[in-house]
């Protein structure tokens, strides 16, 4: 089955995030995953799995998605402040990476959020993060 089949919509994200995804995103709010095919530019080539660097990125940008759910537009004012990572096992090139955010507490400048990044039922990666909102001015 093709993802779009499965209810996912693909999403190319600016900047930076471009050099990761496309990135897919199913349900919504505090509700929603986000997957990454993987693809062989995301790799170690020497040994065909997902590259740690890759998986941060994805990780990152995954979780920061889940700060839209609890702030709306303040969550573009948002930068990530502390990003943890466990690497647990491996993705290979093909493998439908996914993760769904949870924000853990948020305050009046910090988020606080975490996720199990997945192949399947497969725990890979666990991340935890800490964003903060910056203020309006430039």
């Amino acid at each position: 089955e093709t993802l779009e089949a499965e209810g996912w919509v693909k999403r190319e994200t600016p900047g930076f995030n471009a050099a990761v995804g496309p990135v897919w995103v199913r349900g919504t709010g505090l509700e929603h995953t986000m997957g990454l095919l993987v693809e062989e530019r995301h790799t170690n080539l020497h040994i065909g799995t997902l590259h740690g660097g890759a998986l941060a990125s994805f990780a990152d940008i995954g979780l920061g998605s889940g700060i839209h759910a609890v702030l709306g537009e303040v969550a573009y004012r948002c930068v990530t402040a502390a990003l943890n990572i466990q690497y647990l096992s491996v993705a290979r090139v093909g493998e439908f990476v996914t993760v769904r955010p949870e924000v853990v507490r948020h305050s009046k400048d910090l988020i606080f959020i975490r996720g199990l990044i997945c192949v399947g039922d497969k725990n890979i990666a666990s991340a935890d993060g800490i964003w903060k909102v910056m203020n309006s001015s430039k």
